[in-house]
C-alpha cells in the first residue's frame, strides 16, 4: 500500500465523531482498494404526502425531501414502497395523480372506479372529509392511531343500521385492506416504533448485512448489502466502518439494533448523533422481541449470503468453460459486449455491457451516440466508430497514469465481415492482451446453432446444450435489448422536439404560449409578424426572430 501512494493529504477536525464521518465521505467518494467499501450509492424510495395542495396526494418519491410535503420511509424497495402505497390507497382512498391531472379532470379516473381514490377532482368528497382522511393515513404512517380498525368497523355498523349499504360496502373493503396492510408484513413489532435492524454473517471469506427498516412499528422491507473488504478484517469492524458509510447520505433512525456489539459504539453514536442533530441509540438486545427481530435479521443475511455464494459458484463455473473454449489461461474476469441499433441508419446508438465474476455489472455499462457521418444501414461503421472510442479513451487514460481496467474478452454480435472490421480496429489502436470474438446466429439463424469467430482457430459451433453456449447467448442478447433500449430512448426524445426548439430565444415557457395561443406549430408558422407581436408574453423582438426563422427570405425593416 505505502509503494502505491502517490501523495498523502492531512485534514485536521475538531473531534474523532467528525474525523469519523469525513473518513466515511472519503471512501464512499474515492472508493480505495485496501479500505472496507459499501459499494451502494441508490437512493431509496419513500412515501411522499404533499402539503401544499387542498386534496393532497400520495406518491412513491426519491430524492431530496421537497418543501411542503411530507415523507415517510425509507423502503427496502420500489416494489415494497409501491406495495404500500397501493394499500394506503385502498385504505384511506387518497388520490395519486398529479396536480396538473388532478387540475383538468373532468370525470372520475379508474383509480376511483376500483375504489382507490375518492376523486376529489370531480367533487365526489368535500374538502373536509378529505383532510380527515388524510390524518388518518397521517396518524397511520406515524405508528399513531391504534384503533383505527374499531374506528371504522363502527362507521360501517352505523351504516348498516342506517340501511346505507353502499357506503358500508365501502367501509368494509377499507377494514379488509387495513387488516391486509398490519398483517402482510413479516414483522411488525411494536416495540420498535422507528428503528434500523442489521444482521451480519459472515462464510467463505465474504460478509452479508441484512438491513430491514422499521418505521411507525412496520416493516417496510429489507436490503441485503455485500460490502467489499480483505479476508483479515473481523466481523465487528466491518460492521462499525459499514454503519459510519451506510449513514453518510441516508437519514438516521432514532435506534439502531445490530446483531455484534462494537468497540467503537460510543464514537458511532456520538458521530451519527452530530450528523442527525438528534439523539441516536445503538444497541444488540441480549433478550425479547428485539431479539426475535435481530435474529430474523441474521437469518435473513444468512440466506442472501448463501445464495449469493451459490450464483457466484455457478458464475465462476461457466467462466472456467468459456476460457476453456476461447483458449484463455484463467478464467475471464470481464467481457465486454457490443451491439448496434438503429432505423435505416437513422438514431443510429452503439451499447457496451460487461459480464464478470458476478453477473452483469450494469454501472460498467456504456452508451454510444453514433456521431459520425455513416452511410445509413452501414453497421461496420458504427461498430468501429464505438470500439475506436472506447479504446482511444482507455488508452489515453492508461497513459495517463490512471488504472484501465481493461476487458479479457470483447464480444461482437456478426459474423467474419464484423470480426475483421473490429480486429483492425484494435491493431490499429495497438490493443493486446484481449480476446475478440463474435457470435453469429448463421444462415438458417436458430438460436442454438451459433457460429464463433475468434483469432488462430476455424469458425466453430457448440453443442447445443451447452451451458457455456447458453451463457453467451445470454450476454449477446442482454447486449441487444440494451442498445434497442438505448435506440428507443434516444428517438424518443427526438420526436417530442418540434420547430420550435431550432428558433433561438424560445424556451419551454414560450413555446408553451406560442403553441396555446395558435394551437399548432404549423399554425406558428403561417403566422403573420402582427399576429406574432399581438400575444402576450412574446416581446417584439422574440416575434421578429421567430418569423424570421420561418421565412428566411424576409428581411427586417
Amino acid at each position: 500500500m505505502v509503494s502505491q501512494t502517490v501523495t498523502m493529504e492531512i485534514v485536521t477536525t475538531h473531534t474523532e465523531a467528525e474525523a469519523l464521518l469525513l473518513e466515511a465521505n472519503y471512501i464512499k467518494r474515492m472508493k480505495p482498494r485496501f479500505n472496507i467499501l459499501l459499494r451502494d450509492d441508490r437512493s431509496e424510495p419513500w412515501l411522499i404526502l404533499t402539503d401544499h395542495h387542498a386534496f393532497p396526494r400520495v406518491a412513491r418519491y426519491r430524492g431530496r425531501a421537497p418543501e411542503e410535503a411530507t415523507l415517510w420511509g425509507p423502503f427496502g424497495s420500489a416494489w415494497a414502497a409501491e406495495q404500500t402505497l397501493t394499500l394506503i390507497q385502498r385504505v384511506f382512498l387518497l388520490r395519486s395523480c398529479s396536480d396538473s391531472i388532478f387540475n383538468h379532470r373532468t370525470r372520475a379516473c379508474l383509480q376511483y372506479q376500483i375504489k382507490r381514490c375518492s376523486a376529489p377532482c370531480v367533487g365526489r368528497i368535500d374538502q373536509t372529509k378529505y383532510t380527515e382522511l388524510v390524518e388518518q393515513a397521517r396518524h397511520f404512517l406515524s405508528g399513531r392511531n391504534t384503533t383505527l380498525r374499531e374506528t371504522l368497523g363502527q362507521e360501517m355498523n352505523t351504516a348498516a343500521e342506517a340501511l346505507d349499504f353502499e357506503k358500508a360496502a365501502v367501509l368494509r373493503d377499507r377494514i379488509r385492506a387495513l387488516a391486509q396492510m398490519q398483517d402482510s408484513r413479516v414483522i411488525n413489532p411494536e416495540c420498535l416504533p422507528e428503528a434500523d435492524v442489521m444482521g451480519v454473517w459472515q462464510e467463505s471469506g465474504q460478509t452479508c448485512i441484512q438491513v430491514f427498516f422499521i418505521r411507525g412499528g412496520h416493516n417496510n422491507g429489507s436490503c441485503s448489502f455485500f460490502p467489499a473488504h480483505t479476508q483479515e478484517e473481523t466481523v465487528e469492524k466491518i460492521l462499525s466502518v459499514f454503519i459510519a458509510q451506510f449513514y453518510d447520505n441516508r437519514s438516521c433512525p432514532d435506534q439502531i439494533l445490530i446483531s455484534h456489539d462494537l468497540e467503537e459504539r460510543e464514537l458511532l453514536v456520538e458521530a451519527l448523533s452530530l450528523n442527525r442533530g438528534k439523539k441516536v441509540t445503538i444497541v444488540t438486545p441480549q433478550r425479547g422481541k428485539k431479539k426475535q427481530v435481530l435474529a430474523h435479521a441474521v437469518s435473513n443475511a444468512r440466506d442472501a449470503l448463501r445464495r449469493r455464494l451459490a450464483e457466484t459458484a455457478g458464475q465462476i463455473s461457466l467462466l472456467e468453460g468459456v476460457a476453456k473454449v476461447f483458449g484463455l489461461e484463467s478464467p475471464p474476469k470481464k467481457i465486454e459486449v457490443y451491439d448496434n441499433s438503429h432505423i435505416q441508419g437513422t438514431h443510429a446508438y452503439g451499447a457496451m455491457i460487461v459480464g464478470g465474476v458476478q453477473g452483469f455489472d450494469r454501472k460498467a455499462y456504456r452508451k454510444f451516440r453514433i456521431k459520425g457521418s455513416i452511410t445509413p444501414g452501414d453497421d461496420f461503421a458504427m461498430m468501429r466508430e464505438v470500439l475506436k472510442r472506447r479504446f482511444s479513451r482507455a488508452l489515453k487514460e492508461e497513459k495517463e497514469g490512471d488504472a484501465v481496467c481493461w476487458p479479457d474478452i470483447v464480444m461482437i454480435d456478426g459474423g467474419e465481415g464484423q470480426y475483421s472490421a473490429v480486429r483492425g480496429i484494435l491493431d490499429d489502436l495497438g490493443v493486446r492482451g484481449v480476446k475478440l470474438v463474435s457470435i453469429a446466429k448463421g444462415v438458417d439463424r436458430n438460436a442454438g446453432r451459433e457460429w464463433f469467430y475468434t483469432d488462430h482457430t476455424e469458425p466453430f459451433q457448440l453443442p447445443p446444450r451447452d451451458p457455456v453456449l447458453y451463457y453467451l447467448q445470454r450476454l449477446r442478447d442482454e447486449a441487444h435489448r440494451f442498445a434497442i433500449t438505448t435506440h428507443r430512448a434516444g428517438r424518443s426524445k427526438t420526436l417530442v422536439r418540434s420547430a420550435l426548439d431550432e428558433v433561438p430565444g424560445i424556451g419551454p415557457m414560450r413555446k408553451k404560449i406560442l403553441l396555446g395561443t395558435f394551437g399548432s406549430v404549423r399554425a406558428v408558422c403561417q403566422a403573420g409578424l402582427a399576429e406574432l407581436e399581438s400575444v402576450s408574453g412574446i416581446s417584439r423582438e422574440i416575434a421578429r426572430a421567430v418569423y424570421g426563422h420561418f421565412h428566411p427570405d424576409w428581411t427586417p425593416d
